[in-house]
């Protein structure tokens, strides 16, 4: 017997109401199949050693393989369109880093919204940033470095690894937050940068604790402040940098995030075990040693919160400093 338009709406109707674990219950049996990790950093950086490592954790408790799909170029835009127009079924999730959040307002037209059509899962870890001089430069001091540039204003290089990535919108932010005029030459990657800095070819670069400590130790660097509002475990004696500009703040961070449609409950399932990593030792030790901080446990929507504020206070400092993409 078929079934009237009255009755179809009533059965839909019932459906609707039905709790959630009813209307999701594929989810709940979610993954079964391998997911996939797009990463948009080339293989054996940072953010590709984190994917494997959280994505090996989790496919060790969810019992499936969670295959890392590395997609470099562009500043991280490839992988994360890749990640955007992929099925938002839980099964291509991105490995997101603080490039997406300073892209969104970098990149004026791109083929996507960062903010609006990745859904936040989790944020796994940060990584400081350090201050570091050449050793022939005359500044020891953060207000010893402000004073000799003021001095000297348009004479001090600032190197980074690149237009628009997290060491110059960091240098851009200590510019602003100083009032220092310092100028700025980029370089495709920090081993070049780094490379200059050590001879004496610029003078100051906001760089990623993991390159600049082995230099540091070396005593071929001088480091003058971390980014971050907390010391650093393995630089304990070096000031933060809020000491002498309060409020000033900066990091790179890595998490992950999936297609914006994503079913909730596969999110949760997701934050559930990237969460537990965090709380692993072995886990905590392996990210240590790649540098980083790992993040304490977090919900979607802190991570959404954080990275809302990182957009915004990276927008501000690209508007006033005038960045444009390389």
């Amino acid at each position: 017997m078929g079934l009237s338009r009255r009755g179809f709406l009533r059965l839909a109707a019932t459906a609707a109401a039905l709790p959630a674990p009813a209307r999701f219950a594929h989810a709940q049996s979610y993954p079964e199949r391998p997911v996939r990790v797009i990463v948009g950093q080339a293989a054996g950086s940072s953010s590709d050693l984190t994917a494997r490592l959280i994505g090996q954790f989790a496919s060790e408790r969810l019992g499936q393989q969670f295959v890392v799909d590395v997609r470099p170029g562009a500043g991280g835009n490839i992988a994360t369109e890749a990640a955007v127009n992929a099925p938002a079924d839980g099964y291509t999730i991105l490995l997101a880093n603080a490039q997406n959040t300073i892209n969104s307002a970098l990149y004026q037209k791109l083929n996507f919204n960062f903010m609006h059509d990745i859904a936040p899962i989790a944020g796994i870890h940060q990584v400081p940033l350090v201050m570091v001089v050449h050793p022939s430069f005359p500044a020891k001091t953060v207000p010893e470095f402000i004073a000799y540039a003021k001095a000297h204003p348009g004479k001090i290089n600032m190197a980074s690894a690149g237009i628009g990535g997290p060491h110059h919108v960091s240098g851009e932010l200590f510019k602003f937050m100083a009032g220092v005029d310092l100028v700025h030459v980029p370089y495709r990657g920090s081993t070049p940068a780094i490379t200059d800095l050590l001879a004496g070819q610029v003078q100051v670069m906001f760089d990623v604790t993991p390159t600049s400590l082995p230099h540091i130790k070396a005593g071929n660097l001088r480091p003058l402040a971390v980014t971050t509002t907390q010391r650093v475990a393995l630089i304990p004696d070096v000031p933060v940098m809020a000491d002498y500009l309060p409020g000033y703040e900066a990091s790179a961070w890595v998490g992950f995030g999936a297609p914006k449609s994503t079913p909730a409950a596969i999110i949760d399932t997701l934050n559930k075990e990237f969460n537990a990593a965090l709380a692993d030792a072995t886990i905590k030790q392996r990210l240590n040693e790649l540098g980083a901080v790992p993040m304490s446990a977090n919900s979607p929507a802190a991570f959404a919160a954080f990275l809302r504020a990182d957009a915004e206070k990276w927008a501000k400092v690209i508007a006033a400093s005038g960045i444009k993409p390389g």
